[in-house]
């Protein structure tokens, strides 16, 4: 369980994250992956490390993540994240084929943090927030960046066509918001114990969701900065 660094220079961090460890500190003693940063930069020789934490992944989530280093360039990406103009591309299986094969998911989600879990309500709930994101169907074998976290069993499940993939563009960035949406859809995700049935109650080794693709601009060059497992 070591992260990968994609990318480094002055002001930023591109990581993979792997399945289990969380984005930054949590209830539990484990290394997170914000804490691993800053050791890494104690150990070159910084006196004050500071890591900027501007998005998250749920801990039994793998994906590409960016760091900020500096405070400027925390708050200018947190700005773009936002704004919405940062863009996340994921890929999944689920359980069930989702018809259309290619299309648009908008619910409208509450958040409830007690639970640490978010469920679709009616329009107009106060509290809720519109999810919104795009998906289509495509083979398994091209969801190279989920394989990377999933068992061989699994990776036979969706060869053999009992599970379908799916690459996904989230277009707002809610709590939970890929895992419920697809569950209120009628095609949860495998291995999701908080929203889908089978699962529920039962140890799996991960979501079969994988953030494979983040595109986002330089806060101090303006370059596009385009990463993908």
């Amino acid at each position: 369980m070591i992260p990968e660094i994609l990318y480094e220079d002055a002001q930023l961090y591109v990581v993979y994250k792997p399945v289990g460890m969380e984005s930054q500190s949590g209830r539990s003693f484990a290394m997170d992956l914000c804490s691993y940063l800053k050791n890494r930069q104690a150990a070159e020789g910084m006196k004050q490390p500071f890591v900027g934490v501007v998005h998250r992944l749920d801990r039994n989530v793998a994906g590409v993540m960016v760091y900020a280093k500096t405070r400027q360039a925390a708050a200018e990406l947190s700005r773009q994240v936002a704004q919405g103009t940062v863009e996340k591309y994921y890929q999944a299986l689920l359980c069930h084929p989702v018809e259309p094969e290619e299309g648009t998911l908008v619910h409208t989600l509450l958040q409830d943090k007690q639970k640490n879990v978010s469920k679709v309500v009616p329009l107009g709930t106060v509290g809720a927030k519109e999810a919104k994101l795009t998906y289509r169907t495509v083979k398994a074998q091209t969801l190279t960046g989920l394989y990377r976290q999933l068992p061989p069993a699994v990776r036979k499940q969706a060869e053999d066509g009992r599970l379908t993939g799916v690459e996904i563009h989230l277009l707002t960035g809610r709590h939970h918001q890929i895992r419920v949406q697809f569950s209120a859809s009628g095609s949860p995700l495998w291995g999701d114990g908080k929203y889908n049935p089978a699962f529920i109650g039962k140890r799996t080794p991960c979501v079969a969701l994988c953030a494979f693709h983040l595109i986002f601009t330089h806060p101090t060059t303006g370059q596009q900065m385009d990463f993908r497992i």
